[in-house]
C-alpha cells in the first residue's frame, strides 16, 4: 500500500453544455466508505428528483482497490465506467462522482452517452482541482508500544526518529503504553527499532 494518496477535501459541481438537448450535471465529493458514497448519491438524487438518470462511481481505500459503478438504467458501460475512468486517470481515491441527466428528447447512442457522462465527470473533477479541493494525504498505520519507565527515553527517541504521531498515552504501575500512528511503510522498521532500543524488553502490538 502506498504512503500517500490523493483525495478531495470538499465537493464540487459543474455542468458542461447540453448534448442534443440533454443536461448532464457532474457532482464530486469525498467519501471514506461505501456508505458515505451512497449517501452522496442519495442526496443528489433527492436534489434532482425530476431527472431521469443519476449514474455514479466511487473509488475507495488508499490503493484504490475498492470501487463500484452504476449505470442507473442507461446502456451497460455508458455511465459508471466513464466516471470511474475519470477518477482513475487523476489517481484519486476516497471519492464519489455522480452525473445527473435530464433527458432532452434525443437519444445519444452508447458512444455519445459515454462521452457525455465522462465529460461531465471530468469537468466536475477539474472544477474541484481549480478550487484547490484536491489534497495529498499520508497513510498511517497504528502501532502500540508498551515499555517500562526505565525505557522511556529509548522509546521516545524511536518515536521521534520515525516522526510517529502519539494518539494516546496511558500509564500503569508497570510502565507506559503509547498508541501511535506512523507512516505505513515505516511501521515494521519502527517496531524493530523499538525492540532493539529497549533490548527486547518493550512490547509491540499491531492489528
Amino acid at each position: 500500500m502506498p504512503d500517500h494518496y490523493l483525495t478531495l477535501r470538499g465537493a464540487a459541481e459543474a455542468e458542461p453544455p447540453k448534448s442534443k438537448g440533454s443536461r448532464f450535471i457532474g457532482y464530486v465529493a469525498p467519501a471514506g466508505s461505501e456508505e458515505e458514497a451512497l449517501a452522496v448519491v442519495a442526496d443528489v438524487r433527492k436534489e434532482h428528483h425530476a431527472a431521469r438518470h443519476h449514474v455514479w462511481a466511487f473509488r475507495l481505500t488508499a490503493d484504490g482497490s475498492v470501487w463500484r459503478g452504476n449505470d442507473d438504467g442507461e446502456p451497460n458501460g455508458t455511465g459508471g465506467r466513464p466516471l470511474l475512468q475519470e477518477i482513475e486517470s487523476r489517481e484519486l481515491t476516497d471519492v464519489v462522482v455522480v452525473v445527473t441527466r435530464y433527458y432532452g428528447g434525443t437519444k445519444l447512442g452508447t458512444g455519445g452517452l459515454a462521452r457525455a457522462y465522462g465529460e461531465a465527470a471530468a469537468l466536475a473533477l477539474d472544477t474541484a482541482a481549480e478550487q484547490r479541493l484536491v489534497e495529498r494525504r499520508t497513510v498511517r498505520a497504528p502501532v502500540t508500544l508498551r515499555f517500562a519507565f526505565a525505557d522511556t527515553s529509548a522509546a521516545m527517541r524511536t518515536v521521534e526518529q520515525f516522526d510517529a504521531e502519539i494518539r494516546d498515552q496511558a500509564y500503569t504501575a508497570d510502565g507506559t503504553t503509547l498508541a501511535l500512528a506512523v507512516r505505513q511503510s515505516q511501521a515494521d522498521a519502527l517496531a524493530a527499532q523499538f525492540v532493539e532500543a529497549t533490548a527486547g524488553r518493550g512490547e509491540v502490538e499491531r492489528p
